[in-house]
């Protein structure tokens, strides 16, 4: 992890997302590649392919990349890009990159690929004023309960992310890896139910503190609502009943991701005093 520690330092971003650090914390997958590139004995680079889901409309596959400072300029980039095209053999590859660099936005005009998606990060102040949560009749909050909700959170999040071709893929293996992660923690993952069945949640995240930063924040890690919740007011609810619980437990800044094109999420963050913070872009070849 020291190449990822060196890139962090000198990006000011962190260089792959939590998806590749868990699989690179857990050990190899046979859904994914991992590469690297060598200077001598050191790591110069190394890059992440998610191999697609065979029942997937989608054959696309999604990879990550990083190039160690003391080593870039050198050609790494280009060459971990072209290796992982030839392991994609002929299906397209899409790109992260955090932070909106103008080094990673170079690279990707080097090698052919165009920006095709943007990842807003959005952050609000826990101190300033949240408004009491107004759930619609009849809906119930709980917390996430391990080991007996597994099953149908994970339909409930298909069916809310239907389009989301990341987090509508989640499957239970990438559930229980989270499960089992440090800052897991079941009361900060709120589930509204009707009639007894799962209509909505809003998992929330606490980050431990970064270097330089002023202390913990805390994240709208995943919030969604069943379909035939969509404009009942559910998800607004949600969100301002996982910010009063993050700020109960101490905490004074929230941040959430939202994809650029979400135009009705990022009014309604917005409405919730959220800002932008930061951009995450996806690049494919033209």
């Amino acid at each position: 992890m020291s190449l990822v520690g060196a890139a962090t330092e000198a990006d000011g971003v962190g260089p792959l997302s939590e998806h590749v650090l868990l699989h690179l914390s857990r050990g190899t997958s046979e859904r994914s590649r991992d590469l690297i590139v060598t200077e001598g004995l050191e790591v110069a680079g190394y890059a992440h392919l998610d191999l697609p889901d065979p029942d997937a409309a989608d054959d696309g596959m999604s990879g990550e990349l990083v190039v160690h400072p003391a080593w870039r300029r050198r050609g790494h980039g280009t060459a971990l890009v072209a290796a992982l095209e030839a392991d994609a053999k002929g299906r397209a590859v899409r790109l992260w990159a955090h932070g909106d660099l103008p080094a990673a936005a170079a690279l990707a005009r080097s090698a052919g690929f165009t920006r095709v998606r943007s990842l807003w990060q959005m952050r609000r102040s826990l101190v300033d004023s949240i408004a009491s949560p107004a759930f619609p009749p009849g809906t119930t909050l709980r917390t996430f309960v391990p080991q007996a909700d597994e099953e149908e959170w994970l339909d409930l999040n298909r069916r809310a992310f239907a389009d989301h071709p990341e987090q509508g893929s989640w499957t239970l293996e990438d559930l229980l890896l989270r499960e089992h992660e440090p800052w897991f923690d079941p009361a900060g993952f709120l589930i509204a139910e009707h009639d007894g069945r799962m209509a909505g949640f809003h998992w929330t995240k606490i980050h431990p503190a970064a270097a330089g930063a002023r202390g913990r924040i805390g994240e709208v890690y995943v919030l969604g609502v069943g379909p035939g919740e969509q404009g009942s007011g559910l998800g607004r609810a949600l969100t301002l009943a996982g910010l009063r619980n993050l700020r109960a437990r101490g905490l004074t800044q929230v941040m959430l991701y939202v994809d650029e094109t979400n135009a009705p999420a990022i009014r309604m963050y917005q409405s919730l005093g959220f800002l932008r913070w930061s951009t995450d872009v996806m690049y494919q070849r033209a």
